[in-house]
């Protein structure tokens, strides 16, 4: 069942990301889809991202310039937070994320 939905992101088919990625078929780096995410868990628990590390990720379809996506996310009752990116009812990518401890780089 989705997660959801905390925030709407078009992306556009100009993103800089695209270029070289990949000529002929150009599809949205994995890097800006956890920006996007970390941007939003940022936005909606006031924590600076560098505060978080990623436990995992799986990148499960591929994101098209012009592709709206929707975000979502949820907390659990560990500190954890999952996330999900959709194009409409497509899952493109998900994870999770948890605070970083006191001296973890």
């Amino acid at each position: 069942m989705p997660l959801p939905v905390d925030h709407a992101l078009a992306v556009p088919r100009d993103h800089p990301a695209f270029e070289g990625h990949f000529p002929g078929r150009p599809i949205l780096p994995g890097v800006c889809l956890l920006g996007e995410a970390m941007a939003v868990l940022e936005a909606a628990t006031g924590t600076d991202a560098r505060g978080w590390r990623l436990e995992s990720a799986k990148f499960t379809s591929p994101v098209a310039p012009g592709t709206a996506l929707a975000i979502a996310h949820r907390g659990e009752e560990t500190g954890r937070v999952r996330f999900e990116i959709r194009a409409g009812e497509r899952l493109v990518a998900s994870g999770v994320l948890a605070r970083r401890t006191a001296g973890e780089p």
